[in-house]
């Protein structure tokens, strides 16, 4: 079928996107859903740095590729083996990551690092290995199984996660990634205990997820560090008892918790601001990334440090979430107003203004865009 696409040709793009249009939207063809595979309809994605990260190159992945990762869908129709999972007009929010469910990985409860939907993510494929993308006859890889800016996608049916369709779909789109990696990354990965301090480097999407899901979790105080005064008062209104430009230092965000804090998230992408968050951590603290720098850059910390400290540095990959378990729980958590997820929605738009959209991503002036096919 005929449909409409974002397709990136070429990587290394470094801003001015309203101007150099590295993002085409455009027609292509897409094959009918295979064994396991389902045709959605796009109702609303939203822009994150991953999508921006494959742009400008940090990220590097096949091209051309048609991107966008974070969305809310309704199935149309399923292939053989998805019939008996999801049916026509069944609402779905995409997941970037589909768990194979039997990987090592996957069989320890561990699917966030599922060996096969990772593959298939860096081939650019559906998790079946195949790709449902065409442009005059050429293969499009897929972006994170769901290249999402478009208006329709095929995505495995392990990429999906049904919702009750009643959420407001730009809110919904929100459960998929920002809110997934955020609040995952504090509640699952750091295994917040209640009354632990917390500071947050990054008021992004997920920074500002974090925020949400720590004091959603009891955190006290929680403190957010990010050189935008806009989302640092934003921070401060979601329940922060301050919130600093970084470059008040080390001394500042000590002075505002009252000690160093249990816990520190970096959701910025930078080696720098990792150590920061690093050295930031009391004796015995725990340091939760989930920032994708460059692969280039290194981090350099003090090795006696993880001895003679104790401190323990954790990665975050999709919250160490699992997307079945815990959309439901944090939608029930936004539903119940625990997690205040639209106070992230900078704007909604349509699909054709998207190179301008990701100029707001870059300068750091938006949160989260949400565009609409």
């Amino acid at each position: 079928m005929k449909i409409t696409a974002t397709i990136l040709d070429s990587i290394g793009h470094k801003g001015h996107y309203a101007d150099t249009t590295p993002l085409r939207v455009t027609e292509a063809d897409l094959d009918a859903p295979g064994p396991d595979e389902l045709l959605v309809k796009i109702e609303a994605a939203g822009l994150c740095h991953s999508d921006l990260s494959v742009i400008n190159g940090d990220r590097p992945r096949p091209m051309p590729m048609a991107i966008g990762h974070e969305a809310v869908a309704t199935v149309v129709s399923a292939g053989p083996g998805a019939q008996a999972h999801f049916a026509p007009g069944e609402r779905v929010v995409l997941s970037f990551l589909p768990l194979c469910g039997h990987c090592p990985a996957c069989m320890s409860g561990e699917g966030y690092m599922c060996a096969n939907g990772a593959a298939a993510n860096g081939a650019g494929t559906l998790l079946g290995g195949d790709i449902r993308l065409s442009e005059c006859g050429h293969a499009v890889h897929h972006h994170l199984g769901a290249s999402a800016f478009a208006s329709h996608a095929v995505i495995d049916r392990r990429s999906a996660v049904k919702i009750p369709s009643d959420i407001p779909v730009e809110i919904a789109a929100l459960f998929g990634c920002a809110v997934l990696t955020g609040v995952g990354a504090v509640l699952n990965t750091a295994a917040l205990k209640a009354g632990e301090s917390v500071a947050v480097y990054g008021l992004g999407g997920v920074g500002l997820s974090a925020l949400m899901g720590a004091i959603a979790g009891g955190a006290q105080p929680v403190v957010a560090i990010d050189p935008m005064p806009e989302k640092r008062a934003l921070a401060l209104e979601l329940g922060a008892v301050a919130a600093l430009h970084p470059a008040e230092g080390q001394d500042a965000i000590v002075a505002a918790l009252g000690t160093k804090p249990d816990l520190v998230v970096e959701t910025v992408g930078k080696a720098a601001v990792l150590a920061d968050a690093y050295a930031l951590a009391r004796r015995g603290g725990r340091i939760v990334t989930v920032g994708l720098p460059n692969p280039a850059e290194m981090l350099s910390i003090p090795a006696v440090s993880l001895v003679g400290d104790g401190k323990t540095l954790m990665g975050s990959y999709m919250g160490s979430a699992i997307p079945a378990r815990d959309i439901p729980r944090y939608i029930a958590l936004w539903r119940a107003g625990r997690l205040p997820v639209d106070r992230l929605l900078t704007s909604v738009s349509p699909l054709s203004e998207i190179n301008a959209l990701f100029d707001k991503l870059h300068s750091g002036e938006a949160i989260r865009q949400v565009v609409i096919p």
